[in-house]
């Protein structure tokens, strides 16, 4: 690394980036330093973090804490990118947790060159929080208001494209509108979770902006992305209509121009890449949460893990416990898309959305999770969504998008008891009548389907499970396979 990064930016501008993950006033904020010689990262990390002077000046008071108190070793994150010669073959994304530092060579792509995004808040923060007692987690939070006035708050682990910003900006049916529904954004992607002095989990989004795939971001899809990006937007891998106009596909118009800057011909392949991207500000978003600036963060009341299965897994479940639900979130599968490396459609394991970017040890990491439940702390519930469920037809059986306000309603009432559910081997899901169907464009017959437990498929899964858990070696927690073993046995009974 040493080697490539000798005389690299020769000829070429250096920025000097500080930034602050977090609001610049919170505990559980963490600052960093990227230098870079792209203006494209300069410009996006302006739009993704907190910025400057305020970043450059906290900097300064923690180091000199850290001075002071006499320890060693880094107080910032540091971050070294280069685009290099943009050369695949030449192409290495490092990082070193215990150093606290970052080196990227030979990308200018989002979070390879973003050094704040995957590679600090995600992959370095995930160790520093080991050592440290929190959580740093690939998910998405929002606020779910009722008509009451009440607002609550859940954590949502997705993989990538697998809709977390729609759901972090979703908009309630027109039936929850009309009674005082609202649901706020805190944070599309990234949450940082640390218990707080009641014992409940508090949770900050330490990025300032949305760096959302622009494919399938539409007027249904999700009206309050579209609507935030008509000024001061940067657009990665788009295409372009006549009007000179950002472009993919969900857009009404057509392209002119694809991503590549080639004259736009369907047999070259989609128009705009497929996991092209808007890098916008959260304060532009319509649904942008008054918490998202608050320094100590949100209390979690539910945390959710969600996968894009066709079949098996039903479309919400509650686990039993909190090793229950660290046992669902670690054996979360999902079909990869473009936003993932290797082939599109394929099913892997993608524990806790974090096979990319956690930054140590699963079986450490596993354990870190079931530190968390001690005596006098009040820890979210845990649930498993799959919006992707299919019929016989081939055709996705729940209409997602608004209507998965349907499903966070019950998963609120799970979390005061005031929701019926069903028990099953595998955990509870809801009973007949507790999912609200009005003005919903489905049958009966559907939602028995999207709810229907296979006891066969899912014995079938749970060896699967285990096989995986034994690749991962003697460090995953013992309790994790007791507890695999205890639903295996309900499932045989």
């Amino acid at each position: 690394m040493d080697a490539l990064f000798d005389g690299c930016m020769k000829g070429r501008t250096l920025y000097v980036v500080p930034y602050c993950m977090g609001p610049l006033d919170s505990p559980l904020a963490r600052c960093g330093v990227e230098i870079t010689d792209s203006a494209y990262v300069a410009a996006n990390m302006r739009i993704m973090t907190r910025m400057g002077a305020g970043a450059l000046a906290r900097i300064e008071r923690e180091g000199a804490a850290h001075a002071a108190a006499g320890r060693t070793g880094p107080s910032f994150v540091k971050g070294l990118h280069s685009i290099g010669e943009l050369d695949p073959e030449r192409r290495f994304i490092m990082h070193f947790p215990e150093e606290l530092s970052i080196q990227s060579y030979g990308s200018g792509y989002g979070g390879n060159a973003l050094l704040g995004k995957k590679c600090h808040a995600l992959r370095i923060a995930s160790y520093q929080a080991m050592r440290e007692g929190w959580l740093a987690e690939h998910m998405l939070i929002l606020g779910v208001q009722n008509p009451q006035g009440e607002t609550r708050y859940l954590a949502a682990a997705f993989p990538s494209a697998c809709g977390k910003t729609n759901l972090a900006m979703l908009i309630p049916p027109e039936a929850y509108l009309a009674e005082g529904w609202k649901v706020w954004t805190v944070g599309d992607d990234i949450c940082w979770m640390q218990p707080g002095a009641d014992g409940r989990l508090y949770a900050i989004n330490p990025e300032a902006g949305f760096f959302g795939v622009a494919p399938g971001t539409s007027a249904k899809t999700n009206p309050n992305a579209l609507a935030m990006l008509d000024h001061d937007a940067i657009f990665t891998n788009v295409a372009v209509d006549a009007e000179q106009r950002p472009w993919w596909e969900g857009l009404p118009g057509e392209p002119v121009t694809d991503w590549q800057g080639r004259e736009f011909d369907s047999a070259n392949g989609p128009a705009a890449h497929p996991n092209s991207r808007f890098t916008v500000s959260a304060a532009q978003c319509a649904s942008a949460s008054p918490a998202m600036n608050e320094p100590h963060g949100v209390p979690i009341d539910a945390i959710i893990f969600g996968g894009r299965r066709a079949s098996l897994v039903p479309l919400v479940l509650e686990t039993e416990s909190w090793t229950h639900g660290v046992l669902a979130g670690a054996a979360m599968a999902s079909e990869t898309t473009a936003a993932a490396t290797g082939a599109v459609g394929v099913v892997r394991r993608d524990p806790m959305a974090m096979k990319p970017f956690c930054g140590y040890h699963f079986g450490d990491y596993f354990a870190h999770w079931l530190s968390f439940e001690k005596p006098g702390v009040k820890l979210p519930k845990v649930f498993h969504v799959n919006w992707f469920r299919k019929g016989d037809d081939g055709k996705f059986l729940w209409p997602g998008f608004g209507d998965n306000m349907r499903v966070l309603e019950w998963i609120l009432g799970r979390c005061d008891d005031s929701a019926a559910a069903v028990e099953t081997p595998i955990g509870r899901i809801p009973a007949k009548g507790a999912l609200r169907q009005d003005a919903l464009a489905i049958s009966d017959t559907q939602l028995r389907a999207l709810l229907h437990i296979d006891n066969d498929a899912w014995r079938d899964e749970f060896h699967d499970i285990g096989a995986f858990l034994q690749e991962l070696g003697d460090r995953v927690p013992v309790a994790l396979e007791v507890e695999r073993q205890r639903v295996l046995a309900r499932l045989k009974r």
